[in-house]
């Protein structure tokens, strides 16, 4: 897909972004992230800076966790492919 410029709004301010995405996905990302700054906002004092750091920490966790949890099962679905081969070959050989 072709770069095309799309203009979202986070924290109240606007920023014209450059992306081959489709622009209801960026936008689609420019909510959750204007939504996770303003959940952070919400439970803290902090200046803006130091929120927006805050809210890339808790971003970086989920992401981390969801790596995790996404080898974790790919793992057990291999392993489980493997079984289900063993399987059917072994009532085969039957």
């Amino acid at each position: 897909m072709e770069k095309q410029k799309i203009t979202v709004t986070v924290a109240g301010k606007s920023y014209t972004l450059v992306s081959s995405d489709p622009p209801a996905y960026v936008k689609r990302v420019a909510a959750f992230v204007d939504r996770k700054l303003s959940e952070t906002a919400a439970v803290t004092n902090l200046p803006s800076g130091q929120a927006a750091v805050l809210t890339c920490f808790h971003l970086a966790e989920e992401l981390l966790k969801a790596q995790d949890e996404n080898t974790l099962l790919r793992r057990q679905n291999e392993q489980l492919a493997r079984y289900n081969a063993q399987t059917a070959q072994m009532n085969n050989e039957q």
